[in-house]
């Protein structure tokens, strides 16, 4: 099995050159192959255009990209990419030329001081350049692959709760993103090939971990080498029921820097959440 990571730290977007504490990734998941076409990576510009971080997220429609509102707060815009294997340098125009690219837009409430809460955010995309050259490729008669069909997000409130308290519920769930395989603070001891890999968890319900309890913002999944979890870099990737394209929550958070233990992913199954998710899909 591939050794993947979602997030890791406190946040889980992963810096381009340099790791993050607050990033993830998915550990010892499995090649992704194809299942979840959907799933893509994003790299955050600054106003001037120039590349800040790199997490991963959903296609939900045809023009809304969905990851963590820290992914997409204080960003200006985000390039985006569906292919599986993103591992060459300069693959497919990264960092700076996606397939899709579009504004960031994070939970109105979203405060960096407090991700764990609204932690979701949404690319609005406004340019696709599938069938076009690609920019910055050895190949001028490469051209970028099509849009994938979207996955759908869940519109069952309080989804979770019920999970929870509901002896016998599946407690399953299958995240995939593009994060590091290990993260470590020896610097060659860090993987961090961005492929496309998923991992099933199983729900702890451990919602304590900032001091809140049944507040309904986030969750927390087992993460570790036995059954695979997230790490630096798959920040916004999905937490999907299990077996399904239902996105239920976003990557969010990991409880230590090395990605072990156990990740956070915040809700989208609560009103607040669906109200502003209403605003960019289907739209």
């Amino acid at each position: 099995m591939f050794k993947r990571s979602l997030i890791g730290g406190l946040v889980a977007a992963t810096a381009l050159l340099t790791m993050a504490d607050t990033a993830s990734a998915i550990r010892w998941g499995e090649p992704d192959n194809g299942e979840h076409p959907y799933v893509g990576i994003m790299v955050a510009l600054d106003d001037a255009g120039q590349p800040m971080f790199r997490c991963s997220g959903t296609l939900v429609d045809a023009d809304t990209f969905l990851t963590a509102g820290h992914c997409t707060y204080g960003v200006d815009r985000a390039e985006i990419w569906f292919y599986e294997d993103m591992s060459a340098a300069g693959a497919y125009g990264y960092p700076f030329v996606g397939q899709a690219s579009g504004e960031a837009i994070a939970h109105p409430e979203y405060d960096d001081n407090a991700f764990f809460l609204y932690d979701v955010g949404v690319v609005e995309i406004d340019t696709v350049r599938s069938g076009q050259p690609i920019t910055l490729t050895a190949d001028p008669n490469d051209t970028y692959a099509p849009m994938p069909s979207p996955a759908s997000i869940t519109t069952d409130l309080g989804y979770f709760d019920r999970v929870i308290a509901e002896p016998g519920r599946p407690t399953l769930f299958d995240t995939v993103g593009y994060g590091l395989q290990r993260n470590s603070p020896v610097a060659d001891r860090v993987e961090a090939v961005r492929v496309r890999l998923k991992a099933t968890v199983r729900l702890r319900n451990d919602d304590r971990v900032f001091g809140g309890r049944g507040d309904g913002n986030y969750v927390v999944f087992s993460n570790n080498a036995n059954t695979g979890g997230t790490c630096n870099g798959d920040s916004g990737g999905p937490v999907f029921i299990e077996g399904t394209s239902t996105v239920v929550a976003v990557t969010s958070f990991g409880v230590n820097s090395n990605c072990a233990g156990s990740g956070g992913a915040y809700r989208i199954d609560q009103p607040d959440d669906q109200d502003f998710l209403d605003d960019f899909i289907g739209g």
